[in-house]
C-alpha cells in the first residue's frame, strides 16, 4: 500500500505552486472552455464547421476541442465564445473576510443611528 506524504489544502492549483492569480486565471479559462464545449456538443458542430464559425485555423481549433487551455488566452477563448453567439460576465467577489467585517460594521453603524 502506497501512502501520500501531500496533504492537499483542497485545491490542486495551490498544492501546484500556482500563484493565485495563475491559479484564477487556469480556472477562469477552465469554465469558458467548458461552457464553449458544451455549447459546441449541444449544437453539433464539426471541427470542419467549426474552423469556419470560429474563423480559426484548423490546428487552433484542433487544441480547443481537445482542452489544451494552456495554447489559447482567456481573450482567446472569449473571441469564441462571441462568435458562438454566447453572452459572458464576469464576478469578482471580496474576501470571505471582508465580508464578515462589512457586516459587522453595518450592524453596528445600524445600532449607533
Amino acid at each position: 500500500m502506497i501512502r501520500s506524504s501531500h496533504i492537499t489544502t483542497g485545491d490542486v492549483l495551490d498544492d501546484l505552486g500556482f500563484s493565485r492569480s495563475e491559479a484564477s486565471a487556469l480556472k477562469i479559462k477552465a469554465s469558458i472552455l467548458e461552457a464553449i464545449l458544451a455549447e459546441i456538443d449541444r449544437r453539433g458542430f464539426t471541427q470542419r464547421q467549426l474552423i469556419d464559425v470560429l474563423d480559426e485555423y484548423q490546428p487552433n481549433v484542433s487544441n480547443l476541442l481537445h482542452g489544451r487551455i494552456s495554447k489559447v488566452s482567456i481573450e482567446k477563448l472569449l473571441t469564441y465564445a462571441d462568435r458562438l453567439r454566447m453572452q459572458s460576465s464576469i464576478e469578482l467577489h471580496p474576501p470571505a473576510s471582508a465580508t464578515r467585517k462589512s457586516a459587522k460594521r453595518t450592524a453596528r453603524e445600524s445600532v449607533h443611528a
